[in-house]
């Protein structure tokens, strides 16, 4: 089964990515901060990264950049409500950015594109 790693500060939000996601097959692992984010990427293997910018430092961004350095092909997708920061150079090394929608489908197909 594959693994999708859901960071964001939204309760709310990783609630419903856990279920959605879920019922897409994959084992879903969620967290509110960047600095779990990380703590868990150290210790398991995740098969993709659904990543939010705006958190309490560490942020997205900075996340993001640490993943990379260590682990160039593991698929990160930005999931953020500000389109604003696609166009922001931390943001390029991301594998997609996907507007944060009421609809899923956009971030479910994207994350299947990555995780096969």
């Amino acid at each position: 089964m594959k693994t999708v790693l859901v960071v964001d500060d939204d309760e709310s939000l990783r609630m419903l990515y856990e279920k959605e996601f879920a019922d897409e097959g994959y084992r879903v692992v969620v967290v509110g901060s960047g600095k779990e984010a990380l703590d868990v990427i150290w210790k398991e293997p995740c098969d993709a990264v659904i990543l939010d910018i705006k958190m309490e430092p560490p942020d997205g961004l900075e996340v993001l950049g640490q993943i990379k350095q260590k682990n160039r092909d593991l698929p990160v997708i930005i999931n953020t409500a500000y389109a604003t920061f696609k166009g922001d150079f931390g943001a390029w090394s991301a594998d997609a950015y996907v507007v944060k929608s009421s609809d899923l489908t956009e971030l479910k197909e994207t994350v299947k594109r990555f995780v096969t």
